[in-house]
């Protein structure tokens, strides 16, 4: 904590310096999402974002953590934008007197130059940078290279958008050298739910997924077996002494709906492996990519399978 308010001030006038970086809306359901970032392995330092919703208000911001990222504690709980009004520093020691303060949140306050309006309308700008030791990329004290800076709570079911506050910062990299790609792309019009679906939202796949009826055999463990991307069309193993998770249940199940398309009322989507067409004119829901998959997977064991599908 020595020397804080020197290093709070390059987390605050640091400019960006070229690295990929996500910013990723998901859904939680409840109406609440979460503000996630992933990188390419170049660590981020600080983050100003603007996080808007097409209907309704943000109403509660959650599930950040607060101060110094060390050992148990890691990430963004760095706050620039409200640092100087709810932290004390002892000016002798350059010690924080405590990080639990209540107000010591990452939002903005509407006042402050560039900022959006804050808790209870529909656009909050949220601050959030690391402070470790070592300092350097390398770390065993540095954020991950992804994870979820905060969550959101909106005032009924609403679409989500996150954008870069470049007048507050923006996305920063602790390599001044690096200029960052950000890539948005997951977090542009994200739609929050009172329900989640059982699918993930940012998933590539999903709008496949509500064109086949949603079903849940594509989804994550419960709903789904997990091992469904990888063959497990029929979502049970081939029980006996064996228990293989790909068999011949799941290669019967994609035999009896070869070459069928979308929209044909005898498809079976769980036999839809890959969870795309085959292109073309065709667009076949279940042809060789799939077939692939399955051999590719054959006799396979829950313990040779991720068993993390969707991914």
């Amino acid at each position: 904590m020595r020397k804080i308010l020197l290093t709070l001030a390059v987390l605050m006038l640091a400019t960006p310096a070229l690295a990929a970086v996500k910013i990723i809306v998901e859904d939680q359901g409840g109406l609440i999402a979460a503000i996630k970032y992933q990188t390419d392995g170049e660590k981020v330092r600080a983050f100003a974002l603007d996080v808007t919703v097409s209907a309704g208000t943000i109403d509660a911001v959650s599930d950040y953590k607060k101060g110094e990222s060390v050992p148990g504690n890691i990430g963004y709980g760095i706050f620039p934008a409200n640092f100087a009004r709810h932290i004390t520093v002892d000016p002798a020691t350059g010690d924080v007197q405590t990080w639990d303060v209540n107000d010591y949140t990452p939002v903005a306050a509407a006042t402050d130059p560039g900022a959006l309006g804050g808790l209870g309308t529909n656009g909050i700008t949220i601050e959030m940078g690391a402070l470790y030791s070592p300092p350097e990329d390398n770390s065993p004290n540095a954020p991950a290279n992804s994870g979820i800076l905060c969550k959101i709570k909106v005032s009924g079911e609403t679409t989500v958008t996150v954008k870069e506050n470049t007048t507050r910062g923006g996305v920063v990299l602790t390599d001044p050298a690096v200029a960052p790609t950000v890539n948005l792309t997951g977090a542009t019009a994200v739609a929050v739910k009172a329900v989640t679906d059982c699918f993930p939202g940012a998933n590539s796949a999903y709008n496949d997924w509500v064109l086949l009826g949603k079903p849940d055999c594509w989804c994550a463990k419960t709903k789904g077996s997990g091992y469904q991307c990888d063959g497990d069309a029929d979502g049970i193993d081939s029980g006996g002494l064996n228990k293989f998770r790909v068999f011949t249940g799941d290669l019967n199940l994609i035999v009896a709906n070869w070459r069928k398309k979308a929209g044909d009322a005898t498809l079976d989507p769980c036999a839809d492996i890959d969870h795309k067409d085959s292109g073309g004119l065709n667009k076949f829901r279940v042809f060789t990519t799939d077939l692939t998959i399955l051999v590719n997977n054959w006799r396979k064991k829950d313990a040779a399978l991720a068993g993390d599908c969707p991914r």
